[in-house]
């Protein structure tokens, strides 16, 4: 996701735009049935072929409908798959390796074309093409999908489509007990076959799904509204939904709250931190109407182990020792556990142990850090620490600038604008050397977040594994436990937890917390009906007004 990351996809708002731009088969909309949410960030790229926020995700899940999808609910149930525009969960074979499923009858898009059975090949192909940030699942499992990719195949040999009959056909290259989670990505639904390979994110593709984004003005607003040709009763479970939503971007945090507090607007985004100065009062006149929500996210720095002074381990554990989690957690108002596990609690594999360089609720050791940097020979080594604007996160990176000054190197900070931040630090060309990143859980399984230290991911642009972890025994482990089918994970969570210590001993990355997040609506919305979604936070389908 989304990717605070988490994860989850797109809008690309390096692009100056005056007016707006509308997709395919726009909707009317009455401004009584529309409700107003702020974003302190905007998505990366609205297109779901390229989206890879939680802010893409939110919007995209409920546009563009894969062969499979979640159920709209609360809690763990909201983790269920279920048919998207397949007819059915897919029908696999013995050995693991094969994939059926049958398309829906009479589907349309959002512009009202017919959907069609090799539309689905064509998506996977533009996805991958597009150098979406998790097409390693992709390429990675699907066999021909590595070949499509370097251009020395024109089509992807593992994908079998039927038009008359609707029936798909996907072969693997080994096992991969998660694919039924990656189909259900946005950038694995489908759009016609034909769309253009090159970001749209202003203007975008249609899609199967009860909503359709339109009116993308970038880096300032979108729009969300219901769609005129959405196959409500094609497809059960899910939700036509009640209300358009105006998506208005708003960067300062303490005014975003406000407006909401003061119903002036009508949702906070559930990525963004409520100010500390603000809470007391939410919590006070506007209890009714705020929660706090755990996620399954870990929130971390990037160490870039391909060039110095990250590319040796003492500095990296160094940087483990310093780090004071206490501190951090209070920049974002307390909604942060401290912690040092790259699997976040709610993940089967966390480990249960003790963090190797020591209680992440106790003082940091700073004399051990000093030390260490010492012992590297890399005392005075620069480092560019690269951050985004918005609160906290830019406070995240001045205390990490700040610890790496204290212990004995020269850092200093390269802050750019929230909505190119993660497509930045993702092209391996500008190579940084460390940085904030996040992730929450695309789906239930600890492949998601090593998505983030697999080698295979490495890829040159929107990459994902910021510190380039290389690493031969993750490798090899991930060879086996990537191939464990989603239902039995319990008989492999050991296993998944003896690599995520030894990660945390490496120190390939800077853990510092694990997050909880604000629901915080105005009065007119109905907030005991609005569902909290685990993988989408809030599911805008759900959304009622009073």
């Amino acid at each position: 996701m989304l990717k605070s990351l988490r994860l989850l996809v797109a809008l690309l708002l390096t692009v100056t735009l005056a007016g707006a731009l509308s997709a395919c088969g726009s909707s009317s909309k009455s401004s009584s049935s529309t409700v107003t949410n702020l974003m302190g960030t905007a998505p990366d790229y609205l297109d779901p072929g390229l989206g890879y926020t939680t802010q893409a995700a939110e919007a995209d899940w409920i546009a563009y409908t894969g062969l499979l999808t979640y159920a709209h609910a609360n809690g763990e149930a909201g983790t269920k798959l279920i048919p998207g525009v397949a007819q059915t969960l897919p029908t696999i074979s013995s050995d693991g390796k094969t994939y059926t499923f049958t398309l829906r009858k009479g589907l349309i898009y959002s512009n009202g074309a017919p959907v069609k059975a090799s539309d689905f090949a064509y998506s996977i192909q533009r996805s991958i093409k597009l150098n979406w940030g998790g097409k390693s699942f992709f390429t990675e499992n699907i066999a021909g999908a590595e070949a499509f990719d370097k251009g020395t195949a024109k089509s992807i040999s593992g994908i079998k489509a039927e038009d008359t009959t609707g029936k798909i056909t996907i072969e693997l290259l080994a096992p991969y007990g998660a694919f039924a989670n990656v189909l259900a990505f946005p950038a694995a639904a489908l759009v016609p076959t034909g769309t253009a390979i090159s970001n749209l994110s202003n203007n975008l593709p249609p899609g199967v799904g009860p909503y359709e984004i339109t009116n993308v003005v970038p880096n300032q607003s979108f729009s969300v509204v219901k769609s005129p040709n959405w196959s409500k009763d094609k497809i059960p479970g899910i939700p036509a939904g009640h209300v358009n939503v105006d998506v208005k971007i708003v960067s300062n945090t303490q005014s975003e709250a406000q407006q909401v507090l003061n119903n002036s607007a009508d949702a906070f985004d559930w990525a963004d931190t409520l100010p500390a100065a603000l809470l007391p009062q939410i919590q006070s006149q506007a209890s009714a109407r705020y929660s706090k929500n755990p996620t399954v996210s870990t929130f971390y720095f990037f160490l870039n182990t391909k060039v110095a002074p990250f590319n040796n381990q003492q500095v990296r554990e160094a940087v483990m020792y310093a780090l004071d989690r206490r501190a951090l957690s209070r920049l974002d108002s307390g909604f942060q556990t401290p912690a040092c596990f790259f699997l976040p609690v709610g993940m089967i594999g966390h480990p249960r142990g003790a963090c190797p360089f020591g209680d992440p609720n106790a003082a940091p050791n700073l004399a051990k850090a000093k030390e260490l940097i010492q012992k590297s020979g890399l005392a005075g080594a620069s480092v560019t620490v690269w951050g985004e604007t918005r609160q906290p996160r830019r406070e995240y990176v001045d205390y990490f600038a700040s610890v790496l000054n204290s212990i004995g190197l020269k850092a200093t900070e390269k802050i750019i604008a929230d909505a190119t931040y993660f497509p930045t630090v993702g092209n391996l060309k500008l190579n940084p050397q460390a940085g904030f990143a996040d992730w929450n859980q695309d789906f239930p399984n600890p492949s998601d977040f090593y998505l983030l230290l697999n080698a295979k991911s490495i890829q040159e642009t929107n990459n994902q594994n910021f510190s380039l972890v290389a690493d031969p025994h993750i490798q090899s482990e991930l060879a086996v436990l990537d191939k464990v089918p989603s239902t039995n994970l319990q008989s492999v969570a050991k296993r998944w937890e003896a690599l995520d210590e030894y990660v945390a001993k490496k120190a390939y990355v800077a853990v510092f917390g694990y997050e909880e997040v604000p629901k915080f609506f105005s009065q007119r919305l109905n907030f005991g009906t609005a569902i909290f979604h685990p993988v989408y936070g809030n599911d805008w389908t759900s959304w009622q007004l009073k």
